[in-house]
């Protein structure tokens, strides 16, 4: 399939809900095609929302059953959103092919004891639930994924796309203008991620 009719989505990831922009590229330029916020647990509340805080005050039986619930969770409720994004692309007579996400800057992460005992892992690990989630309904969906760390996305993507950051920016913000709000950083970066999945090999975080 062509390029042209090929689209992308994107993730910016936060506990328990995602940013999700899907994109296609006319004539070598990104159209937004859609965006919503994605909800990632059932119960939207902070005791879902952020699972790892939550199974800290459980005993370690209660906190593993708890985080693999969650998990499952949310790898249910990604899969579902990303086959109606791909339905809804289908229906434009795109087909989704790839997505892009947002990556925190923090190292592989420990055994679920040492996460519970520091609070800063504790906030990395609610973070990559939700985006293995996402990354694990991706694939299911056969997606090839695009993974960029945020703190490298606007230098990369000035490199790739030949932007330098401020006209990026500009750019970004136009892209949304006729979606009116929100189009927050969060819609922003999304997009900017489905964008530059549209351009990277398959496999690989790198372009042409």
């Amino acid at each position: 399939m062509a390029q042209s009719k090929q689209a992308a989505v994107g993730f910016r990831v936060h506990s328990g809900w995602a940013a999700t922009v899907a994109v296609c590229l006319e004539k070598g330029a990104p159209v937004i095609l859609g965006r919503q916020r994605v909800h990632l647990v059932e119960t939207f509340s902070y005791e879902f929302r952020q699972p790892y805080h939550t199974a800290g005050k459980m005993l370690r039986g209660q906190a593993l059953e708890f985080i693999s619930r969650m998990q499952a969770e949310a790898r249910r409720l990604a899969y579902r959103a990303i086959r109606e994004l791909a339905s809804r692309a289908h229906e434009q007579g795109l087909k989704l092919t790839r997505c892009g996400l947002l990556l925190a800057s923090g190292r592989p992460l420990p055994a679920l004891e040492k996460i519970l005992a520091s609070h800063a892992l504790i906030h990395t690990a609610d973070g990559e639930l939700f985006r293995e989630a996402l990354l694990h309904a991706s694939a299911r969906c056969g997606l090839h994924d695009f993974r960029i760390k945020e703190r490298e996305l606007l230098d990369c993507a000035g490199k790739a796309l030949h932007f330098k950051p401020a006209g990026l920016l500009r750019r970004l913000t136009e892209l949304g203008r006729s979606l009116g709000s929100p189009w927050s950083q969060d819609e922003k970066f999304a997009a900017l991620a489905a964008w530059l999945a549209l351009g990277a090999r398959k496999g690989a975080n790198d372009f042409g």
